[in-house]
Order: structure tokens, then sequence, then C-alpha cells
């Protein structure tokens, strides 16, 4: 039987068309939330929306651009007015370019990492903090970093570990700066999952998983779903005394 932890309170999800942002959005959704689904495309968005209402739950749909403040307070600003209250957020959105080393990485795919993946998260941190702040309940924040970042490296990818690297430490040190606020946040680091991402140019979902037999001691990517299950931990009351925390979920990858 599903748990019901986030009856009556409201969850704001970034980058909620796809991969882990819908599993997160339809596992907050199946505990009770009203859930607004943000990102840059209303087609994939309005899937999300719709799937959650198929099942019975409340959910409204926003285009936003993270690497904008306006778009972001907008966002933050609708999810109060529709649904009365900002109590989860979940900021997924980012985007991966990469492939090659740092001296022949474009400098304009270096700063759509950074702009999207570091001041991205810092926009929406700051505008959820100062919504969550007013409430008498304040709320919980969960950012999503990576293991590509603080906890391992990998030739081609070096400019997005450093942004996702970014995402931890400013997790660490905002949830230090706001706790006193009534705002709990950390992150979540997953490792390969079964998204597109994970998939190395032109390789099959049966060839990843091939290669992830002797990759990782768990013999497999995790699913969207085991990352979902984490971000909604710390996001609910179980993780009342969780406090700046970065929980890696990559079948012992880094251990």
């Amino acid at each position: 039987m599903t748990t019901q932890r986030f009856t009556g309170r409201t969850a704001l999800v970034t980058g909620a068309g796809s991969g882990i942002g819908r599993a997160v959005a339809l596992a907050l959704a199946a505990e009770g939330a009203n859930v607004v689904v943000a990102g840059r495309r209303r087609e994939p968005l309005a899937e999300t929306a719709a799937l959650i209402e198929e099942a019975g739950g409340k959910a409204l749909a926003l285009t936003a651009d993270i690497s904008r403040a306006d778009d972001v307070r907008a966002a933050v600003d609708e999810a109060v007015t529709h649904f009365g209250s900002l109590d989860v957020a979940v900021n997924n959105a980012g985007v991966f370019r990469g492939g090659t080393p740092v001296a022949d990485l474009a400098e304009a795919d270096w700063h759509e990492q950074l702009g999207t993946n570091v001041t991205g998260v810092f926009l929406a941190l700051a505008a959820e903090v100062r919504q969550m702040r007013t409430q008498p309940h304040g709320g919980a924040i969960v950012n999503l970093a990576s293991t590509f970042g603080l906890h391992k490296r990998t030739p081609g990818a070096t400019a997005y570990a450093a942004t996702k690297a970014a995402v931890s430490v400013l997790t660490r040190g905002a949830a230090i700066d706001h706790i006193a606020d009534g705002v709990r946040i950390n992150a979540v680091s997953p490792g390969a999952t079964a998204t597109s991402m994970s998939l190395l140019p032109g390789e099959s979902e049966a060839e990843r998983a091939e290669r992830m037999r002797g990759e990782t001691p768990l013999g497999r990517v995790s699913s969207v779903a085991e990352v979902a299950a984490a971000v909604l931990y710390l996001a609910s009351d179980d993780a009342s005394s969780v406090v700046g925390t970065d929980l890696v979920v990559d079948g012992g990858q880094t251990a």
C-alpha cells in the first residue's frame, strides 16, 4: 500500500517532462501531493500532468526556463496562487553537453551547462526559500546533483561534473544558511540511471545493460523509480533531521 506522506502539500518539480523529473512528479502525486511540473517544453510537461491526473492526482504544468530569474519567480508564485503553498521543491532540470575534452568543448556548451545546472539551481533555490520561509511550516528542497562531480570524474564530462559539484556545494551551504528559516535542503546524486543520458553514443539499452554488469557492483543501472524514492525520502518528514546531505544512488559505483 502506498504511503501518503505528502497529502495536502504542494510540490514543484523542475525538468519534469521526462526521466527522473517525471518519475519524481508521479511519485509525489501518488503520495498525495499537488504537483506543479515545470520545464522548457510544454508538450512533455502536459503529458506528465495528464499522467498524474489520470491516476487521480492534481497537477499544474508551467513552461519555465530556470536559468531566467523571472521565470522561476513566476513558477513559484503560480504554484502558491493555484494550490496555496509551496511545501516541497525538487530542482531536477539539467543539461549535459559533453563527449569532448575540456580544451575542445565549445564555449556555448560550457555556458549552457553553467546557466542551467548551476545558475538555474541557484535561482530556483533562492525563489523557493523566499516563499517557504514565510510559511509557518517551512518546506523541504531537494536538488539533483550527480555522481559526476564531487564523487567521480570521467573523460569528456568535466564541464558537466564541475557544474554538478557546484550543485552539491550550493546545496550544503544553502542548507546551513536556511535551516533556521525552517527550510531543509538536501541533494541526491544519481549514478547511471535508466534514462537516455546514461547511454553512450550509438549504444542500445541492451548494450548498456551488458556494460553496467561490469562497471558497477550492483550490476545494473538504477531505475528512475529508485532515484525518485531517494528524493521523496529527503523531502519527507521521515528525513526531518537530515540537513545538507548529498545522497548517492549509484549501485555502489563510487563506494
